[in-house]
């Protein structure tokens, strides 16, 4: 039986993957029979077909050339100041290249300068330093920044983008800060060839700065620069569900250019590759990766959402977010001690239940999401959690009254939202995360935290929501699909008190999340960071909770509840935690849990752990529960103090004028 024969019968039940290893490892065994054969004839010992010149001892930590750099095009036109290049390699290089193709920083800098053009920054998408040292930029100069990407079978990861696109726009804004006057300043972006990688970052740069209306234009604008451009698929595939735009069909892509198809075949006429080069991996663990690819998990609450952003971005937004809300920022500030600004309620007691006589409250559902403020910049929308963390999201906010059939309308550029993320469970038993905005403290860099919260709340409406509905509409897949958004966004209700016996008993039990009780909203109020004495809210009995940081003792059988209380943790005196049965609670250690408080024990039981939050509540916090807790104001006698307040003057004249404009509001809608 033959070789071949009896490696098909070997290989019945295997996976492609085990198939493809045999195959491998059989190539390998004919091309040592081979060698071996030859050998015995001639009596010479001879090296692989493949295998190159040994390289003389100064140069053996160069390595070899990237496969296909020699007749690669050094650089191609700029393209709104970002000019793309094949990586310049370094001087100890030379000894490898005819002085006719060579290619180092300084043939770059010559070539841009006899054009007119001086580059102030260089972005190294290259995934190894071997190539050149960065101190050939930074001596004379010019800025270099690293964002090592893998290449061939992977694209630039979402946080990589983020940092390229982030030090890009710095750049600039820098320069237009400074107004710099020394001439126009370029920026040099390269991976190993100037294609792939580079075209990839660029046309998502482009995509996030309005400089291409779509995909498509910004991969046809790259192609012209630096032709044929973007030659790999998977990477202008991407781009496209990256951007949620609909994908043409078919995706013709350009064919990989001459200078790039491998010309050295191993003795199977197999292409060989550089094993040295950047942006290759290995073939067969790629596969495997792919074929093992786990489950997706299911959806919570816990959820990590979004893609990271560079610490100074951060930074910067964090500053912004700050002055929407009043918020000055302190002197020497650092990202340790900024804290989120978002509105906290307290719960209703005996006490503030008075608050409700003195302001025109309306009501909602208070529900059982996570707590997120949402950033829309032209570059992005950013969620921003309790730990005052900013992720980015793909989602659109188109301006209002600029939605059209045939172009994507201009975006939102820094509008201020304040909500809570939830996830909806569909009759159809899927789960889908919704958005729901409750607040409105910035609309395009124009702050209207003072303003009474009806206005805001109104605008919610007006300004993001309508638009971004009409838009969807108007579209309905064309040019951008809403579909394909992480989660849906939606103004939350509010309503009059005298709603809120429905709200309780016909809304809340209807909804597709969980809610735990109400929220009540001064109707007049600006917005308030931080705890908002004056915006209440009421938890059903057993859900009244604190969020506390577990301490450990070392023998592993003594629990501390830990509070924050002028900075530091305090240990709050005598408290008792019970866990289910069955629960891990080495995990928790040093970790924020939500408890509720049973009143007849005197004990407090585990509910939740908060991956959300760092910190647990404050002191003051836990003060304003137990009272809540110790009044125990039950649904009755909720009931019973709103039907008291709706008899007040206060009440009485307000919803009467409410009533009307709602009216006239819908009379105007039917014309």
């Amino acid at each position: 039986m033959g070789d071949r024969a009896a490696t098909a019968m070997a290989n019945d039940g295997m996976s492609s993957v085990e198939m493809m290893k045999a195959e491998r490892e059989e190539r390998k065994l004919r091309m040592k029979r081979q060698r071996e054969s030859e050998q015995e004839r001639t009596g010479k010992v001879s090296k692989p077909f493949n295998e190159p010149p040994k390289p003389v001892d100064r140069l053996r930590n160069v390595g070899p050339l990237p496969e296909g750099w020699l007749d690669c095009p050094g650089a191609g036109d700029p393209i709104c100041n970002l000019i793309p290049s094949k990586v310049p390699l370094g001087e100890t290089f030379n000894e490898l290249l005819d002085a006719g193709k060579r290619y180092s920083r300084r043939h770059v800098v010559r070539h841009q300068q006899a054009v007119g053009r001086k580059i102030g920054l260089v972005i190294d998408l290259t995934n190894t330093s071997r190539y050149y040292n960065s101190s050939e930029w930074t001596n004379d100069g010019v800025k270099y920044v690293k964002v090592a990407c893998r290449g061939r079978n992977e694209v630039p990861d979402p946080e990589s983008v983020n940092t390229f696109v982030f030090e890009v726009m710095r750049f600039f804004s820098n320069l237009h800060a400074k107004n710099d006057t020394t001439g126009n300043k370029f920026v040099l972006v390269h991976c190993t060839h100037g294609h792939n990688r580079t075209g990839f970052m660029i046309v998502h740069y482009l995509m996030r700065t309005n400089n291409c209306r779509s995909v498509e234009e910004g991969v046809r604008m790259f192609a012209k620069v630096r032709p044929p451009g973007i030659y790999k698929q998977h990477y202008i595939e991407d781009l496209y569900k990256f951007y949620h735009e609909p994908m043409p069909q078919p995706l013709v892509c350009p064919s990989t250019p001459e200078w790039k198809r491998p010309e050295t075949p191993d003795l199977n006429c197999v292409a060989t590759t550089d094993p040295d080069e950047d942006d290759e991996e290995d073939f067969m663990a790629a596969l495997q990766f792919t074929e093992e690819k786990p489950a997706a998990a299911p959806m919570t609450n816990d959820d990590v959402l979004g893609d990271a952003i560079p610490d100074d971005q951060q930074r910067e937004m964090q500053k912004l977010c700050y002055w929407a809300v009043g918020v000055p920022v302190p002197q020497g500030y650092g990202m340790s001690n900024l804290r989120f600004p978002g509105s906290q309620p307290v719960s209703l007691d005996r006490k503030n239940l008075q608050l409700l006589r003195q302001k025109y409250y309306y009501a909602t559902w208070k529900a059982d999401g996570t707590r997120y403020m949402m950033l829309i910049a032209r570059d992005g929308v950013y969620l921003i959690d309790r730990n005052f963390r900013f992720r980015r999201v793909q989602l659109r906010f188109p301006l209002k009254g600029q939605v059209g059939k045939d172009a994507l309308a201009p975006t939102h550029h820094l509008t201020l939202m304040d909500g809570e993320m939830v996830i909806d469970k569909l009759p159809d038993g899927q789960l889908k995360r919704r958005y729901l905005v409750y607040d409105l403290m910035m609309v395009n860099h124009q702050t209207i935290s003072k303003l009474p919260f009806n206005e805001r709340w109104r605008m919610i409406e007006k300004e993001v929501n309508e638009p971004r509905l009409h838009e969807l509409n108007v579209l309905r897949g064309r040019l951008y699909d809403y579909q394909q958004e992480a989660f849906s966004v939606r103004r939350k209700d509010f309503w009059m008190l005298s709603a809120t016996e429905k709200i309780l008993h016909k809304f809340i039990p209807q909804l597709c999340h969980e809610a735990d009780g109400l929220i009540l909203q001064g109707f007049d109020d600006p917005y308030v960071p931080r705890t908002h004495e004056g915006l209440l809210k009421w938890k059903y009995a057993h859900m009244n909770s604190v969020d506390f940081m577990l301490k450990i003792a070392p023998n592993g059988s003594n629990y501390s509840l830990m509070l924050m209380d002028s900075g530091k943790l305090r240990q709050l005196d005598h408290a008792k935690v019970v866990f289910p049965e069955g629960a891990d609670v080495q995990s928790m250690a040093n970790k924020v849990i939500e408890c509720s408080y049973d009143p007849e024990l005197e004990t407090w039981n585990y509910m939740r752990m908060r991956p959300d939050k760092e910190t647990p509540n404050a002191y003051h916090v836990y003060l304003k529960v137990m009272g809540s807790i110790k009044d125990n104001i039950t649904e009755e006698d909720l009931q019973k103090e709103f039907q008291e307040i709706l008899k007040l003057p206060l009440y009485t004249h307000r919803i009467a004028r409410d009533n009307q404009a709602a009216h006239h509001a819908q009379q105007a809608r039917r014309k």
